[in-house]
């Protein structure tokens, strides 16, 4: 049986790119398209892979900031023909647009904010952004859901987005949780001028991640620092909001992450999150998170066993949290059992069994 991958973009590094590489390692042979790929913004391991790109990829500006590429997105997956007995579209938006000449399985992190939630996907800024998304959105949400309508099988990652797709598309997802991949025995590397002891968020930097939320939260707690791990658009307003006990690094490598989650008192996220890999992350160093009452963290945290919840991505809510976070007593042991279930065997074998029932 031949199985190919694709997937929107690798331009960046987050926990849909590591949910690509377990996809690699369920099908090692399969060739891996996407529309665009930077091997210095993504994660290393995609280098010596079979990385097909489209025609776009020669244009460097679309290569650094992928969403220029918008208008030009869904017409180049709608003209990528795939030949295999099952492809498998790692898609938050693009992806499952592609032709096929055998079946399509179609893992959707989330039916595209961009079209859907666009509000909290752009924030209140981005005029011109939002304007060309505006005038482009009545077209784009006929060809989403054209191209859903094309896939034979949908999966997704946890309940509300399973919830999610049966509400935008009127399918009905399996559901296969992400793996987390982050190995806690791996080398670490200390990064330059960080002291241990500090709370840690790792996002994406984007609006609805509400990072800035969690700066001004420990802005205002003289007893605590915040290390925030990441890269995007919001880089620059969150560097200047920082006060004195916050810094912002922007992206690291394995290694320094790996230090990170090992040297920290917990993890925090305000997001609004599809699914909730860094609590996974974390708790696989047996640290404890805190972190927003919405979407798949309610799947991935136990409350009371591996981290608090606060309802609002607020300030004093993110605070109110982070007080209980450091009062508790925490069971190490016990949040690292926690993330245990969530490995990338269980994960792959089930991959590999969703698509030979595909197949079939």
């Amino acid at each position: 049986m031949k199985v190919a991958l694709v997937h929107d973009y690798l331009t960046q590094r987050g926990g849909a790119e590591r949910v690509v590489l377990s996809m690699q390692k369920a099908f090692p042979d399969a060739p891996l398209y996407t529309s665009l790929y930077d091997p210095e913004g993504t994660l290393p391991g995609f280098r010596g892979t079979d990385v097909r790109t489209l025609s776009m990829n020669r244009v460097g500006a679309l290569r650094r900031n992928h969403r220029l590429a918008l208008p030009l997105l869904a017409p180049a997956f709608s003209r990528l023909r795939v030949r295999a007995d099952v492809t498998v579209c790692s898609s938050s938006g693009w992806s499952h647009g592609i032709r096929t000449e055998g079946r399509k399985l179609v893992y959707c992190y989330a039916p595209a904010r961009w079209l859907y939630q666009a509000e909290r996907y752009l924030g209140t800024g981005r005029g011109g952004a939002r304007a060309v998304l505006s005038a482009l959105t009545p077209l784009l949400r006929g060809w989403d859901r054209r191209a859903a309508c094309t896939a034979d099988r949908y999966v997704t990652s946890s309940t509300m987005m399973r919830d999610s797709i049966r509400a935008v598309y009127g399918i009905d997802a399996d559901l296969l949780p992400p793996p987390h991949t982050i190995d806690p025995g791996g080398h670490q590397r200390a990064v330059d001028g960080v002291e241990p002891g500090f709370l840690l968020c790792v996002s994406r930097l984007l609006p609805y991640k509400n990072v800035d939320a969690i700066v001004e939260a420990v802005n205002g707690m003289k007893d605590q620092r915040l290390i925030v791990v990441g890269s995007g658009p919001e880089i620059r307003p969150l560097t200047a909001l920082a006060g004195p006990n916050v810094r912002v690094l922007g992206g690291v490598t394995d290694e320094q992450l790996r230090w990170l989650y090992a040297e920290s008192l917990g993890l925090v996220a305000a997001s609004y999150e599809d699914y909730g890999l860094t609590p996974l992350e974390a708790a696989s160093f047996g640290k404890p998170v805190a972190v927003l009452r919405w979407g798949g963290f309610l799947d991935t945290v136990v409350e009371g066993d591996t981290g608090v919840f606060f309802d609002r991505p607020e300030p004093s809510a993110v605070r109110d949290a982070l007080h209980r976070l450091s009062r508790e007593r925490w069971d190490g042991a016990r949040i690292q059992a926690h993330a245990e279930r969530y490995s990338e065997a269980g994960f792959t074998a089930r991959l590999q069994d969703l698509v030979t029932q595909v197949a079939a």
